[in-house]
C-alpha cells in the first residue's frame, strides 16, 4: 500500500521542477530582449531568482580591474522598492565569502556562517549562503548571492539552479560586450570617415556603406551562432518538459508543464527569425505572384485584426522567385507593425506593388547594392507616429525596438531585411514623424523564361 504523504511530497517536488523549468523557460526568451546589463541584473534578482523561491539575492558586479564588486541588483530585504539598494557594498576580491567566490571563480556554499570566518553581515544577519560566479572564460563578471535566516537552507538543488542561471546570465553578458565592441568599432569608422576631406564626399559615403554593411554581417555572424546554440538549449529543455508530463498528473503541474511547453515554442519562433536575419533560413523558392500574395494578406488582416488594408496593385506585375511562406510572414509582419503605429483602429495601411527598372545599382536609400534589372516592389504605408532618423537607422538591428517593454522583441523587421537580402533584393524605408512610414521591398523579377504556372491561386 502507497504512503500518501509520500506521493503528496513526490507531488510537491515535481511541481516544484515544473515551475524552475517554466522560470528557466521565460527567462531563456526573454534574455534575448534584454538590452544592457543594468536592466539585466535587475532582471535575474527581482525576475528570476526572486520567483525561484530564494527570499534574498543580491548580485554583485565587477570591475575593469578585477580587484573589487560592487552590489548593483537585489531582491528582499536589500531592495526595499523599485531598483533601489540599502546600503550598497564593496568587497575586495578575496575578501568575505563573495569575494573569496570571485577570487576561487568556483560557488560555494555555507551551511552556518556563524561559523566561517569569512562571514561580512550586511543589513540583515543571515544563518546560511550559497555564492555563485558569473564568468566568461577566466574572467570574473560577478556574482550571485543569496543568504537565507535559517541553517543549512541549500543544496544541490538550489546550486544547480543559481549555477544555470548564472551561465544564461553570463552568456547575455558576453552577447552585450560583443555587441558594445562592435557599436564602438563602428562609432571610431564613423569618425575616421568623418575626418575625410571634402574632396572624398563620395568614397566617404561608400566607406560608411560598406561598414555598415559589414557590422550587420558581424552581427548576423553572432546571431547566427547564437541562434544555432540556443535552439540545442530549446530542444533539450523541451525533451525534459515532454518527459515530465509523462511521469506527472494533476492540474496544476500540467498548467505548468504547457506554460513551458508554450515558452519553447515562442523561443523556437525567435530563433527562426534570428536565422532569417542572418540569412541561413532554408528557403524554398518558387515564381509567384507578389499581387496574389497582397490580395490574401489583406483578407487575412480583415479577419485576424479587424484592419483594412488597401490595396493598389500594379497591372501585370512582373512574377518573382521567392519563399511564398516567408514573403507572407514579412508581409504580415509589416501589416501589424503598421497596425501597432496607427494612431486610431479605424485607420487605414496602403499595400502598393509596381514594376520597377533600376538603371543605377547604388541607390542610396535601399539597405544594400542591387544591380541593374527589372525588380518587382512590394509598398506597405501607414500613417502613423512616424520614426525619426536616428531610429530609422537602426531598425533593422536585431532586438532593437521603438515599442514598450512587452509588446515586442525587435525581431520582425531584422528577419524581414535577412529574408528580402537572402532572396536577392533590398529593402527601402522612408519614415517622418507624426506622419507615418513607408517600407518598398524590392524582389528580383524572374526570368521570362521561368516556371510561368504563377501561384495565384494559392
Amino acid at each position: 500500500m502507497s504512503d500518501p504523504l509520500s506521493e503528496i511530497s513526490v507531488s510537491r517536488f515535481d511541481a516544484v521542477e515544473a515551475r524552475t523549468l517554466r522560470i528557466l523557460n521565460g527567462f531563456a526568451i526573454d534574455l534575448m530582449a534584454i538590452p544592457n546589463v543594468d536592466d539585466l541584473f535587475w532582471y535575474v534578482a527581482q525576475k528570476v531568482v526572486g520567483k525561484l523561491g530564494f527570499v534574498d539575492c543580491v548580485i554583485y558586479q565587477a570591475n575593469a580591474d578585477q580587484t573589487a564588486l560592487t552590489q548593483v541588483a537585489a531582491w528582499g530585504e536589500k531592495n526595499p522598492f523599485g531598483r533601489s539598494i540599502l546600503n550598497p557594498l564593496v568587497i575586495p576580491f578575496g575578501q568575505g565569502i563573495t569575494g573569496t567566490v570571485a577570487q576561487k571563480r568556483e560557488p560555494a556554499i555555507i551551511d552556518d556562517l556563524l561559523k566561517d570566518q569569512n562571514y561580512i553581515p550586511d543589513t540583515e544577519p543571515a544563518r546560511s549562503e550559497i555564492c555563485v560566479p558569473l564568468k566568461i572564460g577566466d574572467r570574473v563578471l560577478g556574482v550571485i548571492d543569496s543568504e537565507h535566516p535559517n541553517i543549512g537552507a541549500f543544496g544541490e538543488a538550489e546550486l544547480e539552479t543559481l549555477t544555470t542561471v548564472a551561465a544564461m546570465t553570463s552568456a547575455k553578458l558576453a552577447l552585450l560586450e560583443e555587441a558594445e565592441r562592435s557599436s564602438r568599432r563602428y562609432n571610431d569608422l564613423v569618425v575616421a570617415h568623418s575626418e575625410l576631406s571634402a574632396e572624398k564626399v563620395n568614397r566617404k559615403e561608400l566607406e560608411i556603406r560598406l561598414s555598415e554593411a559589414r557590422r550587420l554581417e558581424s552581427i548576423g555572424r553572432l546571431s547566427g551562432q547564437f541562434a544555432h546554440d540556443f535552439n540545442n538549449l530549446l530542444t533539450v529543455i523541451s525533451g525534459n518538459l515532454e518527459l515530465l508530463e509523462g511521469e506527472m498528473s494533476g492540474p496544476d503541474a500540467l498548467a505548468f508543464l504547457q506554460d513551458g511547453k508554450d515558452a519553447a515554442a515562442r523561443g523556437a519562433i525567435l530563433i527562426q527569425s534570428m536565422l532569417a536575419f542572418s540569412q541561413k533560413s532554408l528557403l524554398n523558392p518558387q515564381v509567384c505572384n507578389l499581387n496574389a500574395v497582397a490580395e490574401d494578406l489583406c483578407r487575412r488582416s480583415k479577419r485576424d485584426l479587424g484592419l483594412t488594408v488597401e490595396l493598389f496593385p500594379a497591372a501585370e506585375l512582373w512574377p518573382v522567385c521567392i519563399d511564398r511562406d516567408m514573403v507572407e510572414n514579412v508581409l504580415w509582419n509589416l501589416i501589424a507593425n503598421a497596425h501597432d503605429a496607427a494612431p486610431s483602429a479605424t485607420d487605414n495601411s496602403l499595400i502598393s506593388t509596381e514594376n520597377v527598372l533600376i538603371e543605377h545599382s547604388n541607390l542610396r536609400e535601399l539597405s544594400s547594392k542591387l544591380e541593374p534589372g527589372r525588380y518587382a516592389r512590394l509598398g506597405v504605408q501607414d500613417f502613423g507616429t512616424g520614426m525619426s532618423d536616428q531610429d530609422v537607422q537602426r531598425i533593422f538591428d536585431p532586438f532593437f525596438t521603438t515599442k514598450t517593454v512587452g509588446n515586442g522583441v525587435g525581431l520582425g523587421l531584422s528577419m524581414v531585411l535577412g529574408f528580402v537580402h537572402q532572396s536577392g533584393g533590398a529593402v527601402g524605408v522612408k519614415s517622418c514623424p507624426g506622419q507615418g512610414s513607408t517600407f518598398d521591398l524590392y524582389f528580383p523579377a524572374a526570368p521570362a523564361n521561368a516556371h510561368t504556372s504563377l501561384t495565384n491561386n494559392l
